[in-house]
């Protein structure tokens, strides 16, 4: 039987009010499934559009958040423009926005009032630490997040903590706009009332710190920042090879470590040597296993360092760099085109549906202002039935 294809979010009326990453992100998973997200900007455009030249002088960011999108030039505080906004959001499904602290109740259009005009909108509203407590008026770019919430504190080497090297807090934050609008779709076909969502990166943030907070509440002592280590887990990381590459392995269990020692090493005392008989005395004893593995490592090259630990069933991965990544057998790609008409291709979708091509192309990545006369056109005053 041939499986029916359908794009679950055909129908429905996505605007976006939005600039940087958390809230394009959110709304271009919509574009993706066949939303018509209509993204609003002012006349100088998103500033993400600006971050970067890297895709054929087209900002990185920009063309991974914002594809499939139309493009509507406003300026939400002159009378006339506001009027053609709310004329839109009266014909929506949902709305997202994630403007500076305040700014988008003082322009008129709080959650509450768009509701009342519309009952069955969905609004999201993506801050930086939410709408109350003395942190709501703060910028929260996503490093500053990072650093607040303790995510610095439990990622570089020793000593030296560090930024996680993607803008995982917005991203996250654009996730779960993602889950919470979801939600309130679901909710409404049952009430046939729109909801509230609110999301911050900085609860995104708390969420994913909820284990090394624990361990700092209950177990009198946070993790610290290990490298490629593991706090609790040993032998765990990366070693070189005998030819330069670096591999990494992680033993989670008892099993895994009675392998590596017996079938990868030929050691097989070792797995109960008192030093090392059990995770706990491993990670005591860390520097003297980190330095046994090393040596095992060194002598063998990558290719049969590989067979070794496949033919054990131990896990294991190359850290690759970005370049390494690039032609990595497993990643998949998607292409899209961009303003100037080029076409570039990125990362395919991660999430794939038995209803859906194996791997749907994406819209194009939408000019500054390209759509607007349309628009203008289609929520003319005169075009909206009273």
């Amino acid at each position: 039987m041939t499986q029916r294809t359908c794009k679950p979010y055909e129908g429905l009326l996505v605007v976006s009010l939005e600039q940087a990453v958390a809230a394009p992100l959110a709304s271009c998973h919509f574009a993706e499934g066949g939303a018509r997200v209509i993204k609003i900007e002012r006349d100088s455009g998103d500033f993400a559009r600006e971050y970067d030249k890297a895709v054929k002088g087209e900002a990185s960011y920009f063309v991974w958040a914002n594809h499939g999108k139309e493009s509507l030039c406003l300026d939400i505080k002159d009378a006339d423009d506001a009027a053609l906004l709310h004329r839109i959001l009266d014909r929506a499904d949902v709305f997202i926005q994630n403007l500076a602290p305040g700014a988008i109740a003082r322009a008129g259009f709080d959650a509450g009032v768009l509701r009342a005009r519309n009952p069955r909108l969905i609004t999201c509203d993506i801050s930086g630490y939410g709408e109350e407590g003395a942190y709501s008026e703060m910028k929260a770019y996503d490093f500053l997040v990072q650093c607040e919430s303790g995510l610095v504190s439990v990622n570089g080497a020793p000593g030296h903590p560090g930024r996680i090297g993607v803008s995982v807090c917005d991203i996250g934050a654009g996730m779960n706009a993602v889950i919470g609008i979801q939600q309130a779709l679901i909710a409404r076909a049952q009430t046939d009332e729109g909801s509230s969502v609110k999301i911050s990166l900085f609860d995104t943030a708390a969420d994913w710190m909820t284990v090394p907070l624990m361990h700092a509440v209950y177990g009198g002592k946070a993790p610290e920042p290990v490298g490629m280590h593991h706090p609790s887990i040993a032998p765990y990381g990366g070693f070189r090879t005998a030819d330069g590459q670096m591999l990494a392995i992680s033993i989670q269990n008892e099993r895994e470590w009675v392998r590596l020692c017996a079938d990868v090493f030929g050691e097989a005392e070792m797995a109960t040597d008192p030093r090392f008989c059990d995770a706990a005395a491993r990670v005591a004893n860390r520097p003297t296993l980190d330095a046994w593995v090393t040596a095992h490592f060194a002598r063998h090259g990558r290719a049969e360092l590989e067979r070794l630990l496949h033919q054990a069933t131990i896990a294991y991965g190359g850290v690759n760099s970005v370049e390494d990544f690039s032609r990595h057998p497993q990643l998949r790609r998607t292409p899209v085109t961009l303003e100037s008409g080029e076409e570039v291709e990125l990362v395919a979708a991660p999430v794939r549906h038995s209803f859906a091509p194996a791997n749907p192309r994406f819209g194009a990545v939408p000019r500054l202002g390209e759509h607007s006369e349309m628009i203008r056109a289609e929520f003319a005053a005169e075009a909206v039935p009273a």
